[in-house]
C-alpha cells in the first residue's frame, strides 16, 4: 500500500503517495461518502474534474489525481505507457483501501478502460469520449514534430499539430484557435502530453478487446463533437456488454467544463443505480 502525506489548502485535502515505480502522484480529496476516482486528460490537472467534482462533493469522496508527467506528479519513466497509469490508479484505490467509482475524461477515460480490463477493483466506470481513435504507430511522426516544437518554444505549432493530428479539431475551429492567446501553463504541460503521446502510440485502436469490461458503463458524449469521436463512441458503445449512452445537446469534446453541472447530473444518476 502506497504511503500517503497528507497536507490542506483551502479548496481541499491533497495527498500524494509513491506509486508502484517510485513515481510521485498528488491528488485533491473533496467530499465524503462513496470512493470515486476521476481522471483527467491530456493537458488537464488539478483543476480539469474539479467544477463537476465540487457539485458530487455532498454524495460521494471524490480523488482528483493529477497523472504522472503533470506538475505538480512527479514524470515517471519514457516511454510511458498504459499500464503505468493503470499501475498509478491502483496504487491509489490500495491507498483508498476499498473498491471505487472510476470516472475518465478524454484520455483519462482511455486510462479508465486499461485500468477495468486490468481487473482493478472498480464499481463502475464513467467514460467522457475517450478518442481510442487516436492510437498506432502512425503518431509516432506526431510525437517527435511535437518534441522539436516544443523544444524551439514553438508552442502554439505544437497546439495546432495536437489539435489537427490527435482531437481532429475542424478546420474552422482550428482558426479560431490561432486565432487567441496559448494560455500561460501551456508550456508546463508539454512533458505531459509527450507522455500520452508515447501511450498512444504504442496502443491500438482494436475495440474489440473493450468487450471483456463487463462494470457497468456510463459512456457520455456531446451531440456537436466532430468526427472520428462519434463513430469511435459508436463502436465502444456496441462492444461493452453493459453501457448506458447519454449524449449532451449542443455540447462538445469540452462539455465537463462548460456545463459542468449537467455532467455531475448525470454522473451522480448512475453512480446510484450502481
Amino acid at each position: 500500500m502506497p504511503s500517503a502525506i497528507e497536507w490542506s489548502d483551502s479548496s481541499g485535502s491533497l495527498v500524494s503517495f509513491e506509486s508502484f515505480d517510485g513515481t510521485v502522484i498528488r491528488c485533491r480529496r473533496i467530499g465524503s461518502g462513496p470512493p470515486v476516482v476521476m481522471v483527467h486528460g491530456s493537458g488537464g490537472g488539478l483543476h480539469s474534474w474539479r467544477p463537476v467534482a465540487e457539485r458530487l462533493a455532498d454524495r460521494f469522496e471524490l480523488w482528483l489525481p493529477v497523472r504522472r508527467g503533470y506538475a505538480p506528479s512527479g514524470p515517471g519513466r519514457s516511454p510511458k505507457r498504459f499500464a503505468d497509469e493503470v499501475g498509478d490508479v491502483g496504487a491509489l484505490i490500495d491507498g483508498i483501501g476499498r473498491p471505487v467509482y472510476l470516472v475518465g475524461m478524454s484520455y483519462g477515460a482511455t486510462v479508465a478502460l486499461h485500468a477495468a480490463a486490468a481487473g482493478l477493483p472498480v464499481r463502475s466506470l464513467v467514460l467522457w469520449e475517450p478518442p481510442l481513435y487516436a492510437a498506432g504507430e502512425e503518431l509516432a511522426p506526431v510525437l517527435a514534430e511535437f518534441q522539436e516544437l516544443t523544444a524551439s518554444a514553438d508552442r502554439r505549432r505544437a497546439d495546432r499539430l495536437l489539435a489537427e493530428k490527435v482531437a481532429r479539431v475542424p478546420g474552422a475551429l482550428l482558426d479560431l484557435m490561432d486565432a487567441g492567446e496559448p494560455a500561460d501553463d501551456e508550456a508546463a504541460d508539454a512533458p505531459g502530453w509527450c507522455r500520452d503521446l508515447e501511450s498512444m502510440a504504442a496502443d491500438t485502436v482494436d475495440a474489440e478487446r473493450w468487450s471483456a469490461v463487463t462494470l457497468p458503463t456510463l459512456l457520455m458524449r456531446g451531440a456537436d463533437t466532430w468526427q472520428p469521436m462519434p463513430a469511435t463512441l459508436d463502436r465502444l458503445a456496441a462492444t461493452l456488454p453493459d453501457v448506458t449512452l447519454t449524449t449532451f445537446p449542443g455540447q462538445t469534446h469540452f462539455a465537463p467544463s462548460v456545463v459542468p453541472e449537467a455532467v455531475a447530473a448525470e454522473i451522480a444518476r448512475f453512480l446510484s443505480r450502481h
